[in-house]
């Protein structure tokens, strides 16, 4: 029964390290450019390794995977690069002949992107290099690399980094817009591994950006990324196993019938509140064909078995059925969560999430945010596959890194609320009923979430949010006058677009 349960939250879990897409050209124009022809020109001159393709061919279908199909954007073609010059050649296409482009990486972005049509994707999916060097500690990674392919590598070489919390989505992609995980109150954000990143800017130019070259624009793209840029590859400080017990983590995973929820909900915040540095826990409610609602938990904690048990001696106090294990680092993702991993990588589902940053921990709250999705999945047949999620994080190490650093503003957050419905493609009832009850969870959630307004972060962004509720208000007028001084026309306009003046 365990395991049955476990493979229901597989089914639909949200993978909860989405990153961001990066576009060009604001709104749908009325395309007068016949992409065709003038991608597949001799004039072009793309290097023997680059690949163009349009609708009806495989390597089209390749270029334009994504994790969701919901509010997805459409293309006309696609353009994979093989070298740093033809990403330039693309961009510079694009003023030329005013086509929208959208950059590729993981394919794993999640925000409506219903304005963008009719154009071209810019498929990164050949920039798949990884580079370890041992001696400086550091990576080096294209943005065609997911996080499935470094965990094998990295932990062979004796290091760990911190990363979100499945495989699929694109390295860089989740860095340049923040990157929580489980490893955020050890390690910090993704984007403070970064160390520099080579970027293809608005002028077609190559960069390389870091602390030390660009700065303005090193502050930007860790937290706002996407608004500035291709970055074409990116090196983070990776972190020696031996400062993290060998590798190895402990794993507690449990199912929790729905009339213990609130008993459950009240552990977590009498005892993990805040979350001690070492631990993670991410806390799904959703439907069992046998049990109606459930909760379903996945903790990890980074340390030694008997410092696991003292931590989670709150937790092991109930009486439940508990999963526990001893996992390295790179087996964490692919078998927490009952082996979750792989189905909720799958790409070319129906994704429809609402979510929210989390700066405090209420019981009380999360216990009617169960009862309203509770209703919700009784009501509606066509969506027991959508379920509630709280990811629960320590936030020492994002918290330790002073807030004028980055762009990313919400280092208090200590975890993150998502609202994921899953039914089928063309099911309007279901879907009008998704966008009523996930609309009054994230209301729920914000009036509890020990934030003033309704915030989230970047990657986890819907689309329909307030900018500042995004990037901060703070953080905002800095960003505007960078992008009016590396992108003045405009050029990356899509997926939470930063704009050229604020207010």
């Amino acid at each position: 029964m365990i395991k049955a349960m476990f493979q229901t939250w597989a089914s639909a879990l949200l993978c909860v390290s989405l990153s961001v897409e990066v576009a060009a050209s604001p709104t749908i124009r009325e395309r007068t450019t016949d992409l065709r022809a003038l991608l597949t020109d001799p004039a072009r001159q793309w290097a023997a390794n680059t690949t163009v393709s349009f609708p009806g061919s495989t390597n089209f279908d390749n270029a334009t995977e994504r994790y969701s199909i919901f509010n997805q954007p459409t293309y006309s073609a696609a353009v994979s690069p093989g070298t740093e010059g033809d990403i330039s050649k693309v961009i510079n296409l694009a003023k030329s002949y005013g086509f929208p482009f959208l950059a590729r990486a993981g394919g794993h972005g999640g925000a409506n992107m219903t304005d963008f049509g009719d154009g071209v994707s810019l498929d990164l999916s050949k920039f798949n290099s990884t580079a370890i060097d041992s001696a400086a500690q550091t990576m080096t990674v294209g943005p065609g690399v997911h996080y499935r392919d470094i965990f094998d590598p990295l932990y062979n070489a004796g290091f760990y980094i911190q990363t979100g919390s499945c495989s699929c989505p694109s390295v860089i992609g989740v860095a340049i817009g923040g990157g929580v995980g489980r490893l955020m109150g050890k390690l910090g954000l993704t984007t403070d591994a970064l160390q520099s990143v080579r970027l293809v800017g608005a002028d077609g130019i190559v960069k390389t950006v870091s602390a030390t070259s660009y700065p303005d624009l090193w502050w930007a793209i860790r937290g706002a990324g996407a608004n500035y840029g291709v970055i074409t590859s990116a090196t983070f400080k990776i972190q020696p196993l031996s400062n993290n017990n060998g590798g190895n983590a402990f794993m507690l995973d449990f199912v929790l019938p729905a009339e213990k929820s609130l008993e459950y909900l009240n552990i977590i915040e009498k005892n993990f509140n805040p979350m001690p540095v070492n631990l993670a826990g991410i806390i799904v409610f959703n439907w069992n064909s046998t049990h109606n609602v459930v909760i379903v938990s996945d903790w990890i904690y980074f340390g030694t078995e008997a410092d696991a048990r003292k931590a989670l001696a709150p937790i092991l106090a109930l009486n439940a059925t508990f999963i526990t294990a001893t996992l390295p680092w790179n087996r964490i993702i692919a078998v927490s969560g009952g082996g979750s991993d792989a189905l909720n990588c799958m790409p070319n589902k129906l994704r429809n999430t609402f979510n929210l940053n989390l700066k405090t921990y209420s019981a009380a709250g999360w216990q009617q945010s169960f009862e309203t999705l509770t209703d919700f999945l009784q009501k509606y047949p066509g969506g027991r596959g959508s379920q509630v999620i709280l990811e629960l994080f320590a936030n020492n190490a994002t918290a330790a890194v002073p807030s004028s650093e980055t762009s990313w503003p919400w280092r208090d957050v200590r975890g993150f609320f998502q609202e994921l419905f899953v039914y089928d493609t063309g099911d309007s009832v279901t879907a009008q009923g998704a966008a009523t009850y996930g609309s009054q969870l994230r209301s729920q959630f914000a009036a509890y979430s020990g934030y003033s307004t309704p915030t989230v972060f970047v990657n986890y962004a819907r689309g329909d949010e307030k900018i500042e509720d995004v990037y901060g208000a703070d953080k905002l007028p800095r960003l505007a006058q960078l992008k009016q001084k590396y992108d003045p026309n405009n050029l990356f306009a899509y997926g939470h677009p930063i704009p050229l003046s604020y207010p």
